[in-house]
């Protein structure tokens, strides 16, 4: 099978990276102002696409989310959707007088994020669904308090904590819910101290959490305590008094930490529902072994630990280029989509991998700067959107290969074979780029 022929994959990538010059030449010859006016338009015929897709799309591998092209192959639409999205959480934060930190404008740009989440989750993609969590990235740039990331944040380290010591018992219980609650607990006091500077709140409260607990501690030598029950007292507590402060003094803050703690414990008791029924049975086999719950080096466990074999082998400098014999032996399956960071680690080693992800932060870093410099919101906001999509894209890609984080089948940017991608990540980049540009010419 020759290099060009379109048949085989470097054939067809050859055809869609040609596509996707024309795309350029037409995304960078469009007025600027043409993003803007139409970015309504285009999302919500992207939508539609995506809800259309759910009921015509062929079942390949458990999903529903592509649909053919005849002699080209596979397209899927979700990967033109983050563009679609980052245009449209654009158009609405450059109306005039929007303010995100009201309830209204705030509602409508999570819906216009979770909008697409949904239809991807209903073609079963749950990895590609994930993308759209790094838009609050551009939500928290634009205003939106950095409480909702720092609760983002808590919901994975209790979802991963009640995970992993789920097993462990501590008396009647486990020690997963221990920590959540305890956890909760702390973070809640260093909330009060952090937001409302009450030091009497403070101290009341941490007094009351430190001699229940000590006490409890000592009782546990002579009986048999029931330390669930304990610290759920402690939160129920706290939540109390904190609405109480709350009503009293007409300070918002201590009434979001009350429901921070109370959204905690309702969360620590769904982890077993979401992860028992909602989750796929291959998805809950890839969360354990990222966890090492279990050990599956030849099931779902074996894409991760032939890749980390791979990066290895590379060494420091690597075995050469087409030299790998992990992957030119193909005991690394997906090697040219979503694990196709471990050829590059093991055909240039340490030192080659290491200049990706620094070119790739280069080029983050280059989005950002680029994004400010916009003379207008419309142009900042895309632009912080393009440089979330990428940040994600990165880190979940190599963490998956490496180990770090679940196997969610996500792409390498301009990296991973698949047309719909590269036509995804190249519109995506390319209208920021000739927004870019437009600001010269105004």
């Amino acid at each position: 099978m020759g290099l060009f022929d379109p048949s085989g994959r470097p054939g067809s990538q050859l055809i869609w990276i040609g596509l996707s010059v024309v795309l350029i030449f037409i995304i960078l010859m469009l007025e600027s102002d043409f993003y803007d006016v139409f970015s309504m338009v285009i999302y919500g015929a992207i939508i539609v696409l995506l809800i259309v897709t759910i009921f015509i799309a062929p079942d390949i591998k458990g999903s529903r989310s592509w649909l053919r092209l005849g002699p080209l192959g596979n397209i899927q639409p979700a990967e033109f959707t983050k563009f679609a999205t980052a245009l449209a959480l654009a158009k609405l934060m450059s109306g005039y007088g929007f303010k995100l930190t009201t309830f209204k404008n705030f509602s409508i740009s999570v819906g216009l994020i979770l909008l697409p989440m949904v239809c991807i989750i209903l073609q079963r993609e749950t990895g590609s669904a994930l993308v759209y969590l790094a838009f609050f990235l551009v939500l928290y740039r634009e205003g939106m308090s950095g409480y909702f990331i720092m609760a983002g944040v808590c919901a994975v380290l209790f979802f991963v904590i009640n995970m992993k010591y789920a097993d462990v018992p501590i008396g009647p219980n486990n020690l997963g819910d221990i920590l959540v609650l305890g956890g909760t607990q702390l973070i809640s006091l260093f909330l009060v101290e952090y937001t409302t500077k009450d030091r009497e709140a403070l101290k009341w409260l941490g007094g009351m959490t430190a001699g229940v607990y000590l006490i409890a501690w000592l009782a546990n030598f002579s009986l048999e305590v029931n330390f669930l029950y304990i610290s759920l007292i402690l939160i129920g507590i706290t939540s109390v008094v904190l609405v109480y402060l709350s009503l009293r003094t007409r300070l918002w803050p201590y009434i979001l930490i009350a429901f921070f703690a109370i959204g905690s414990v309702a969360f620590m008791y769904s982890v077993d529902y979401v992860f028992d029924e909602i989750l796929e049975p291959h998805q809950q086999i890839r969360i354990k072994v990222s966890l090492g719950l279990e050990d599956d080096p030849s099931g779902a466990g074996y894409n991760v630990n032939q890749s980390k074999i791979a990066i290895g082998s590379g060494g420091l400098t690597g075995k050469g280029f087409l030299n790998g014999t992990q992957t030119k032996l193909k005991y690394v399956p997906e090697q040219d989509t979503d694990f196709i960071f471990c050829t590059v680690g093991e055909e240039q080693g340490f030192i080659g991998a290491s200049m990706v992800l620094i070119l790739f932060c280069v080029f983050i870093l280059r989005l950002i700067i680029l994004a400010e410099r916009q003379k207008n919101s419309f142009g900042r906001v895309y632009g912080y959107g393009v440089a979330s999509v990428f940040i994600f894209h990165l880190a979940i890609n190599v963490g998956m290969v490496t180990g770090l984080t679940p196997v969610i089948g996500i792409p390498l940017p301009f990296f991973s074979y698949g047309g719909s991608a590269l036509w995804g990540f190249t519109i995506l980049l390319f209208i920021f780029l000739r927004l870019d540009a437009s600001r010269k010419e105004k």
